[in-house]
């Protein structure tokens, strides 16, 4: 859970929460969160007790807490069922990519350029795009030629282990650490139904999981059900929700949420942010603005720009991405939605592309459906079949 997450301290394992209260934490915050007083500015509070369900139990544990009393035995039955999940979900992906290749392969008897230049084409329609698809065929091509291989098997391991190692290395030198001091803040944007409310939710569960007090900022006042939808996630969470009426100065709520969140001790901010097609200059600038006012009350704040992409969307992901990137500066990605489509390999671009490690990709619609990323058990996923997976 939270693997590119690292507490800076060792902490004692949090305490069981009370109703409608947070775990006192070690960090050196400003004061222990507590069942926060009704503020002056129009904010909405929700405080209900938290849900003993099982979006944010035992796969969300902290990545650096030991699990020294737990018995190996039921780790790893949960691990297998895990990955079971993951490649049940990836099935439409593996079918266009993986199931194409396996049958472009059945028969053949030698590596040639036929072979490559139908390669490429299952690569390109998976949306690794141009660039990537050529990148990692000449890597295949001249690792075929210098071990003289012939059988094209051998070809569909390296394009694996190319793909592998393509991912591993963009997502290297992403971990984030919880500040000294102040909140760890997160400005979540995207345009809109990309699922950057229903992220933030769930991105939030896995937060409490690991111990941590979370605020919910509703900075999407264009949107009227925005503020509501984030509320809902703040009651299933058991988390306060920052938030003014419809049509508000988003910056304004922020300043509120981050004033807020440094005088009762958050340990979390996360801020969610009005839908807005990448092309309109105006919003674009709305978000500088929010991201100015988050860096007035903590100077290096945001500590992440999280930009929420759905996966369905293709190569149109990539120009989102490009220019998010170029007006607030993305940080991560997480993306969505990756159990409906068919183009897969969009993960594999957009990393080449940004060069912006992906945290999280989504899967399903359960909370425990967003699962933090990780390039060998994705990638070994993709390649696998659910009877495979049974098997193993």
């Amino acid at each position: 859970m939270l693997g590119w997450f690292r507490r800076k301290k060792k902490e004692e394992p949090p305490q069981a929460p009370q109703a409608g209260g947070r775990e006192p934490e070690p960090v050196p915050l400003p004061e222990q969160p507590e069942q926060p007083e009704q503020p002056e500015q129009p904010e909405e509070q929700h405080q209900p007790v938290r849900e003993p369900e099982a979006a944010a139990s035992a796969p969300l544990a902290p990545a650096d807490d030991k699990a020294g009393e737990a018995a190996p035995q039921p780790e790893k039955k949960r691990s297998s069922s895990v990955f079971r999940r993951l490649t049940e979900r990836l099935a439409r992906t593996r079918e266009a990519f993986t199931e194409r290749i396996d049958a472009l392969f059945l028969g053949k008897k030698k590596i040639d350029a036929q072979l490559f230049d139908e390669l490429e084409e299952i690569l390109v329609t998976a949306d690794l795009g141009i660039a990537t698809t050529m990148e990692l065929l000449e890597t295949a091509r001249k690792r075929v030629k210098r071990e003289n291989l012939s059988d094209p098997l051998a070809l569909k391991s390296i394009i694996k282990d190319l793909l592998k190692s393509h991912l591993t290395v963009d997502q290297q030198a992403a971990e984030l650490a919880l500040p000294d001091q102040g909140p760890f803040v997160v400005m979540v944007v995207g345009v809109n139904g990309v699922g950057k409310t229903t992220t933030i939710g769930k991105v939030a569960a896995k937060f409490q999981a690991a111990g941590r007090s979370v605020l919910l900022v509703a900075a999407d006042t264009f949107r009227a059900a925005a503020i509501s939808q984030l509320k809902i996630w703040g009651e299933r969470n058991g988390a306060r929700v920052v938030a003014h009426q419809e049509g508000a100065d988003p910056s304004s709520v922020v300043f509120d949420a981050m004033t807020v969140a440094q005088s009762k001790g958050y340990d979390v901010v996360l801020i969610d942010t009005a839908g807005r097609l990448h092309t309109r200059t105006n919003l674009m600038e709305e978000l500088k603005k929010i991201k100015r006012v988050i860096a007035k009350h903590l100077p290096d704040a945001p500590h992440e720009v999280l930009l929420v992409i759905d996966a369905t969307t293709g190569q149109n992901g990539i120009s989102q991405a490009t220019l998010f990137n170029e007006a607030v500066g993305v940080t991560g990605i997480a993306l969505t939605k990756l159990d409906g489509t068919a183009k897969g390999g969009i993960v594999a671009n957009i990393t080449r592309e940004l060069k912006v490690p992906i945290r999280f990709i989504g899967v399903g619609e359960q909370i425990d459906d967003l699962r933090d990323f990780n390039a060998d058990e994705f990638v070994e996923a993709l390649f696998t079949t659910a009877a495979d997976a049974d098997r193993s």
